[in-house]
């Protein structure tokens, strides 16, 4: 709700003069519920919306914002990114756990930011801890 009213007020319009209808913004939320985007990737989507009008979900193909959720892709990702920085693996199994941040977003940016957060963070700390 604040993205909306900080976008009406950069517009200077009231709530009833929205770009973005509440059918439209109720459809954005089904596309979070559902785990088809994330809640990043919907402040992109929203910021469309806003400057088009445009079906969410319509961005959202057009655009190829659809999450991946698919275990074995951020599965791949993972391995990648722990083969890519085995010193930190390293380190980290030697106790230095603030590097599991590092971890998530290197995952994350592999996949351009449409990984599954949760699913990343449990398929991550399996990887780690074995």
């Amino acid at each position: 709700m604040g993205d909306l009213f900080g976008a009406l007020n950069r517009l200077g319009v009231g709530i009833e003069q929205s770009p973005v209808s509440a059918e439209r913004l109720g459809a954005l939320i089904d596309l979070i519920a559902d785990s088809t985007i994330s809640g990043r990737l919907a402040k992109e989507v929203f910021a469309e919306m806003i400057a088009t009008g445009a079906d969410p979900a319509a961005i959202v193909e057009a655009k190829g914002l659809r999450q991946v959720t698919d275990a074995g892709a951020i599965d791949s990702a993972i391995d990648e990114v722990l083969a890519a920085h085995i010193d930190k693996v390293a380190e980290y199994r030697a106790g230095r756990d603030k590097l599991y941040g590092f971890f998530v977003g290197q995952v994350m940016r592999a996949t351009q930011g449409k990984a599954n957060p949760a699913l990343v963070n449990r398929l991550l700390k399996e990887k780690l801890s074995g």
